[in-house]
């Protein structure tokens, strides 16, 4: 029994230890969430490919089996991750009007006094319901189901496509044999004839069958960066590794904007000091964010990161004796989103 307990207490989480006099928390640092929707597409040649420009003249067919693939949308989100260099410790010993603290999953504070609100991430890419390819076969007619060769067959089905393209000049002439009452009746014969088509060119110009996947990748910027290799991608493989040369190169290149300057000491920090119980904030600064495919830029975005800036201490009359205050803090960036002070009864 004593050795369980004492498996039990080391499985415990390092979130879960709390000091005794105070609680710790996480400011946080804004990391890049970028969303890819890539769409792969693969390709199976007809059963006749070969017989495709002797008697549909369709010139440039694939006669092999292949895949690619195209980035079809990016997206950026910043998202707020633990910043391990600004773990800190309220210190609750000192007599404050704190009845509440509120922190995310990870430990980044979130509120004092009130409840915050967690960063709602976009629902992630659900693929639609791909629609069944039309079977040939059930298009094909005796003669050509019969025929002796693959050749004769090939022939055959292209002289049905030729039919076919001649039945629809007809009805839309209004020259048919068979004319339709209404133009529901024309509609639904159209379709027909259409659907019919577009299954038997199936043999001679094969099927192409697009799927698309959602790929998350996240960037924590960490100082500004020129241009630093982030992924490859390959127009043959998709998404390869970045040592890969198979693959095009990705960069991403990151600027602050210093609009938040960095103060400089001044005598009023010693005092500040006997105020201090533990509580800081972010002062984020805003950073320019450029997605480079090679030499060209794709995509260009502005954020406010929690770890360019600078840091603020909170002093501790906001939640002294004749009045407290409700905090609330942006859960990506760490800096005040609000603050009501009320005084205490």
């Amino acid at each position: 029994m004593l050795s369980i307990l004492i498996a039990a207490g080391t499985a415990l989480p390092a979130c879960a230890q709390q000091p005794v006099n105070g609680t710790s928390y996480y400011l946080p640092k804004t990391a890049l969430r970028f969303t890819l929707l890539i769409e792969k597409t693969t390709y199976t040649p007809g059963q006749f490919a070969i017989y495709a420009d002797r008697y549909m003249k369709t010139g440039n067919v694939q006669l092999q089996p292949g895949q690619s693939y195209r980035i079809v949308s990016t997206r950026m989100v910043p998202v707020g991750v633990p910043d391990s260099a600004k773990q800190f410790t309220l210190d609750l010993e000192k007599k404050l009007s704190i009845s509440n603290i509120d922190r995310d999953e990870n430990g980044i504070l979130l509120a004092i006094n009130a409840k915050g609100h967690r960063q709602e991430l976009p629902a992630p890419f659900v693929p639609g319901r791909k629609k069944a390819l039309p079977n040939p076969r059930d298009f094909m007619n005796e003669d050509i189901l019969t025929a002796g060769s693959t050749a004769k067959m090939a022939e055959l089905t292209a002289q049905e496509i030729y039919d076919v393209r001649e039945n629809r000049s007809m009805l839309v002439k209004g020259q048919a044999e068979f004319m339709p009452k209404d133009g529901e009746q024309l509609r639904i014969m159209m379709n027909s004839l259409n659907q019919q088509e577009a299954a038997l060119m199936q043999t001679f110009e094969g099927t192409s069958v697009k799927d698309t996947t959602e790929v998350v990748l996240n960037f924590t910027p960490t100082a500004e960066t020129d241009r630093q290799l982030f992924f490859r991608f390959s127009n043959k493989l998709g998404l390869t590794d970045t040592d890969d040369l198979g693959g095009s190169p990705y960069y991403i290149s990151v600027k602050r904007a210093n609009n938040v300057p960095t103060p400089a000491p001044t005598a009023k920090e010693e005092k500040k000091a006997k105020d201090d119980f533990g509580l800081n904030v972010n002062v984020p600064d805003k950073i320019e964010v450029t997605l480079y495919k090679e030499e060209q830029p794709v995509e260009q975005y502005e954020v406010l990161a929690g770890q360019f800036g600078k840091m603020e201490n909170m002093s501790a009359e906001l939640f002294g004796k004749k009045q407290t205050s409700k905090l609330l803090l942006y859960p990506v960036t760490g800096s005040i989103e609000k603050i009501e002070v009320e005084n205490v009864k």
